[in-house]
């Protein structure tokens, strides 16, 4: 892992790994740069750039009020200005294709395309209500081994996952104490995450019309209970050149390495040259 440090002070963690096109690769709400272990082995041709946000996994904790789309956004350019590098594509799970739009909003002459993986412009009560349910809080199971067993029943929408996809995942995103677990981000996050939402959703679709012209692509988990099947055709309707797959058998949100995300990541690679 590699540090820089954003124009506020706040020490930012990232990995750097690959060459060829340089692709931004942005984590879920609560996520760190192992959201894309699963799929980092599997494509060719890029430099995949991953950070873990402010607040999240290696990086420093900064405060409720610095956990916010812009925010982080923002960190995202000076990842790619501490590097050296112009332009870049973004791939953004969740919360980081919230942050991908914003920025083809506000910076879109450093974007040279974008992929969202089950995420637009509408986003779903249902989903949302899960989020506010588990955001900031420990599981009740003590050790990473008792969560993997558990998630299978949890994770509803999701089939024909490994046993061990599950305990990886519990390996990512909660640490072992004597306690038990403990969640890897600073618990501030559920606060700064409720009061953003505080007066209801609201629809981004401006966001989603500032990716025009450049290359995109949508990863959609079929079960998903955040992006609806209604949102995706008309992200198509809008976009009709847009690469789009339903992954079965997931939910929010899938892991990157199945074949039809891996079809579809590595057809929009393609366009980015």
């Amino acid at each position: 892992m590699e540090f820089f440090t954003a124009d506020d002070g706040a020490k930012i963690a990232y990995l750097d790994e690959g060459t060829g096109v340089p692709v931004l690769a942005l984590a879920g709400l609560t996520r760190t740069v192992h959201d894309f272990d699963y799929m980092a082995p599997h494509l060719d041709g890029i430099r995949l750039i991953r950070m873990d946000y402010r607040g999240r996994g290696q990086s420093d904790w900064s405060g409720q009020a610095s956990y916010s789309v812009p925010r982080e956004g923002a960190d995202a350019i000076q990842l790619l200005n501490h590097l050296g590098l112009d332009r870049a594509a973004i791939l953004g799970s969740s919360r980081g294709g919230l942050i991908a739009m914003y920025l083809a909003a506000t910076a879109k002459d450093r974007m040279i395309g974008l992929c969202l993986n089950d995420v637009g412009p509408v986003l779903e009560q249902n989903g949302l209500d899960k989020i506010f349910d588990y955001i900031g809080r420990n599981p009740v199971a003590k050790t990473h081994a008792e969560l993997a067993a558990k998630l299978p029943a949890a994770m509803t929408g999701f089939a024909n996952v490994p046993a061990s996809r599950w305990l990886e995942e519990s390996h990512h995103h909660y640490l072992q104490t004597d306690a038990g677990l403990i969640i890897n981000y600073d618990p501030a996050l559920r606060d700064a995450f409720l009061a953003a939402f505080k007066d209801g959703v609201a629809e981004v679709w401006p966001l989603f019309d500032a990716c025009a012209e450049l290359p995109i692509a949508l990863i959609h988990g079929a079960n998903s209970d955040l992006l609806s099947n209604a949102t995706a055709q008309e992200m198509q309707t809008r976009r009709p050149d847009m690469i789009y797959t339903a992954v079965p058998d997931r939910a929010h949100i899938p892991f990157l390495d199945e074949p039809q995300s891996l079809a579809a990541l590595r057809a929009w690679i393609a366009k980015l040259g």
